[in-house]
Order: structure tokens, then sequence, then C-alpha cells
């Protein structure tokens, strides 16, 4: 069943936004993900063979499945990641107090690499979503 919300869609009058797209092994366990443990709001959801669009604060993730080669891209294939420990690309989520962010979603289910660490500029730590993809979360320090 396809859900619009106009308010919240990413689709602007003028400019641009910018979404992440990402490609999962299973839509609905992590369109979950971001919703239940981030926080998301389900903003479109295709159902089978069509992306689900969730907000995520002030941005939107946008999470289909992977295939192979289009017209407007003839030499690409989308996949999952296939080594969840070797990245070339994460998202970064800044937060306001990550003591609090880090309990909050650890008991959402969220399973972090280690507790936050701080260095002199910020206090960070990772997670991964149900995909294996790494996220950041960290807080700048004055």
């Amino acid at each position: 069943m396809t859900h619009f919300n106009d308010l919240e869609f990413p689709a602007p009058d003028e400019g641009f936004v910018i979404t992440n797209f990402i490609v999962a092994e299973d839509v609905e366990r992590t369109a979950e993900f971001y919703k239940n443990v981030l926080g998301g709001k389900v903003v479109f959801a295709g159902g089978e063979g069509a992306p689900t669009i969730v907000k995520l604060a002030n941005a939107w993730v946008t999470i289909n499945v992977g295939g192979g080669p289009t017209p407007d891209k003839p030499a690409v294939t989308l996949e999952p990641p296939a080594n969840p420990d070797r990245v070339n690309a994460f998202m970064n989520l800044r937060v306001a107090d990550i003591a609090a962010v880090y309990a909050e979603w650890s008991e959402r289910g969220a399973e972090f690499l280690t507790e936050p660490v701080t260095y002199p500029w910020e206090i960070r730590c990772y997670m991964k979503d149900p995909d294996g993809r790494i996220i950041e979360v960290g807080q700048s320090l004055p």
C-alpha cells in the first residue's frame, strides 16, 4: 500500500533536498530499524518493488532492494554491503547529547561497536543497521 504525507515527502518546490539512498536485503526490516531505533517516520511505503522513504530528523533515507543496470545507469549494479567491515561511505548523525542517545538507541535495539569515545573535538561511536551499514553518532565539543 502506498502512503504519502505531502508535508514531509522529499519533493521540493524549488532548489533541492538531500536524501540518502541505501540498498537493503529486506526493505521493511531496514525501514523498521530507521523508524523504531532512530526515531524516523515512514513518509512513503511503496510496497514490493518500490522504495520506502523514512524522514530522519532533517533528512530522508530512501530504502530499496538492489538491482542491475537501468537505462539511466547502464553499467551500475546496486547491492547491499558485501562486507560490513569494509566501508567507503557512511551516515554521520550529529546529536546534542550522545550519552542520552546511546542509552535510548541501545534500549531500542541498536548495536554499537563500542561505547562513545571522547576526542578533543567530539565524542563519537558507531553502530550498524540491519544490513551492516555503519552509522557514526557524534557530539561536537566546544
